[in-house]
Formats: structure tokens, sequence, C-alpha cells
């Protein structure tokens, strides 16, 4: 379907599910963005690269590219009630699944023209959403899915995980467990290393297919025993059959521990830079070898 067409369709199931005539999805040189009270979502699509062979590209990571936007008079009070509607009833979860839901369509359907390369598309969903949604998790998702021709097992559900929400880590693992039995592929991020018992026991509960960790982390700590930790969650990570990323890699330094402790994945500006050389490591050092 072509993606006007498809714009089309998702204007007037939004205005047919919040009983509005306002239609959010806007698209501007082959482009989507969406308009969520006074911004305008679109999205950016980062690369997430083999390790041992930087120039291979097994997937994307979606983030939000946001800004302002001036709101029709005609719409404000209606983008008011989105943003209010049942909030202190549902305990202000709404409003976060509906910017969820916005959100990930648009970077749906940004992502159709890198869909052919059939990579995984990493999208961020939060915990409250998870939570706020009693049952059917990914229903909604799949539906938006399978209107851009694709599936589901090639979409990587991404959760951060926050000791905010340690209490309600059974509540999660319902949640991300349901996303899995309608064929999201699932990954935790963490921060940090997470050295919790609660948090080591969510890997273990969950065997997520990735656990990603945020190098910008690690250019700032001092802890003698990180190389320590690190291998061990690697080696936690792999025995539920899952991958480790680490990602936001802006450095050589972090480049060289994602290589150390033997992080499948990375992700970062470092390796988008023209200046910085991707060619496949193994060839590089048979090359240096020669």
């Amino acid at each position: 379907m072509p993606l006007q067409n498809l714009v089309h369709y998702f204007n007037d199931r939004f205005g047919q599910e919040h009983r509005s005539s306002f239609r959010p999805f806007l698209l501007e040189d082959d482009s989507l963005s969406a308009l969520f009270g006074q911004i305008k979502i679109g999205s950016v699509f980062l690369p997430i690269r083999h390790t041992l062979k930087p120039v291979e590209i097994i997937g994307h990571a979606a983030k939000l590219k946001v800004c302002t936007h001036d709101v029709q008079h005609l719409y404000s009070d209606e983008i008011e009630n989105l943003l209010s509607n049942h909030a202190h009833r549902d305990g202000d979860f709404e409003s976060i699944i509906n910017f969820d839901r916005l959100s990930r369509t648009v970077h749906m359907l940004n992502y159709l023209p890198l869909a052919h390369l059939h990579g995984a598309l990493f999208v961020d969903v939060d915990a409250r959403h998870i939570l706020g949604v009693k049952q059917d998790h990914g229903a909604y998702f799949e539906e938006v899915i399978r209107q851009c021709g694709l599936e589901t097992g090639n979409v990587v559900i991404v959760m951060a995980v926050n000791s905010l929400y340690a209490r309600h880590y059974q509540a999660l693992i319902t949640g991300l467990d349901n996303y899995r039995h309608r064929g999201y592929q699932i990954a935790l991020k963490f921060d940090y290393v997470a050295q919790e018992n609660q948090s080591l026991e969510l890997i273990n509960k969950l065997s997520p297919n990735y656990v990603s960790l945020s190098a910008p982390h690690f250019e700032r700590v001092r802890d003698d025993a990180l190389l320590q930790k690190l291998r061990a969650l690697k080696k936690q990570v792999a025995s539920v059959g899952g991958q480790t990323i680490l990602q936001q890699i802006d450095q050589k330094k972090s480049d060289e521990l994602a290589c150390t402790i033997g992080f499948n994945l990375v992700q970062g500006d470092y390796y988008e830079r023209p200046s910085t050389p991707v060619l496949s490591r193994k060839f590089a050092d048979a090359a240096a070898a020669q």
C-alpha cells in the first residue's frame, strides 16, 4: 500500500478511536511525522552493527526526533483532551499509552524504506505503557505492522529497566511475555552494569533476545571491578540465549571495550563518521598480518 494511503488509513483509524476530527499524521517530503500537543515527532534510525564486522548492520534503533509545532486553534481542545483523557482515573497511564502508540506508528511507517534490508527494528516501549495495558500487549501494534506488510518477528520491543518499577517486575514480565507470544523479540536496556539481584533475576526469568548497556556510563565510571562485572553479565545473557549490545559509542576506547568484553553488537556515532574505519575487523587483522 502506498505510504500516502497508509497515512490516510491511520488518520481515519485515529479519528474513530478518539471520536475526533483531528488527523495527527503528516507526510512531508516522503517523511512521516505526527502531532502530539504542541510537539511534532518524527523518526531517526540508528544502525546496530556486528562488533567484529561493523560494516554489517543487523537492524536499527528507532529514536524520536522532536520539534515544536504551532497548534491550529480548531484542534487545540481535541489535542488537550487526548493528552488528559482518563489521566487521573487511570494513574496517568492513558497519555503514555497514546503517545507510545503514536510514536511507534510513526517509526513503523518511516521504517518501510529500510524494511527490504530484513533487519530488526528496535522500538522503545515505556514501562508505564506495559503496566497500563492490562492484556493483549502488542495487539494494537501488530495491526499497525500488518497494515505495513511486515511481520512482528522483525520488531524488537525495548524496555528500559528502572529500579522505580522493581515492585512491578512480575507484571512487566507478564506484559513482555505477551509481546513475545505475538512473535516480537524482546530487549532490556540498562544504563549501567546491573548487579542488583532483582535485575539479574529479571534477565533469568525473561530470557531477553537482547540486553543493551550505555557506553557513556562506562566512560565516566571509576570501578576497578568493571570488566569483571561486564564479563559476568555477558555470560549470563549468553546463558539464556541472548545477545549483548553496547550503545551510544562515541569514542574509540568504548569500541575497544566492546571488543574486549565480547559484546555481540555495537551502536554509536563513532561508526558513522567518515574518518572511522569500518572494515571487517577480521579482514583488517588478516591484512595487518600480511
